[in-house]
């Protein structure tokens, strides 16, 4: 018997490794990955670039874009990396695509810095205290899954796919 690959949001702030990991997982099962930046308006990457926190309102288009992305992959799975730091963010992909499982990747702040710090990337490491303030950590009703960021991007998604039951050779694309 067949089951349907997987649907993942691999979340949390930025610098915890969420496309490394996003790859990992979506190499494991074959399906496609994409990296939520990718979704980000050109006014949203220049006003993080200018180390402006995102509002409220200036996430929804986003969220709904890769909402209607993993609504598209339902039956074919996929993976796509997005800080869904939020409650009310998570709900917005979860009534976009009702099977999405989250990967929450979390670690120690110092770490997350340095990885920010050491990386080219839009995100500057002076937003770190805003998303950290920001993150509403997974609930027990949602469909998900935390991990810390400790161990290697590989060894994080052979854990997920174990703990979830999606490392199974039934998997099929």
């Amino acid at each position: 018997m067949t089951r349907t690959p997987p649907l993942v949001v691999v979340m949390g702030i930025s610098g915890v490794g969420k496309s490394a990991v996003g790859h990992a997982v979506a190499d494991r099962v074959g399906v496609t990955y994409v990296d939520g930046d990718d979704f980000h308006s050109q006014a949203n990457i220049d006003k993080m670039s200018a180390g402006t926190p995102l509002t409220d309102d200036d996430r929804w288009p986003w969220l709904r874009d890769i909402g209607r992305w993993l609504a598209a992959h339902d039956a074919t799975g996929g993976v796509v990396s997005c800080s869904a730091l939020r409650r009310v963010y998570r709900d917005i992909l979860a009534e976009a695509a009702p099977r999405v499982q989250f990967l929450h990747l979390h670690g120690d702040h110092d770490l997350i810095e340095q990885r920010m710090k050491a990386r080219e990337h839009f995100m500057p490491s002076s937003l770190l205290a805003s998303q950290e303030a920001t993150l509403e950590p997974l609930e027990a009703d949602e469909n998900g899954w935390d991990s810390d960021i400790t161990p290697t991007p590989d060894e994080i998604a052979e854990a997920f796919l174990r703990e979830t039951g999606d490392d199974s050779d039934e998997v099929s694309a």
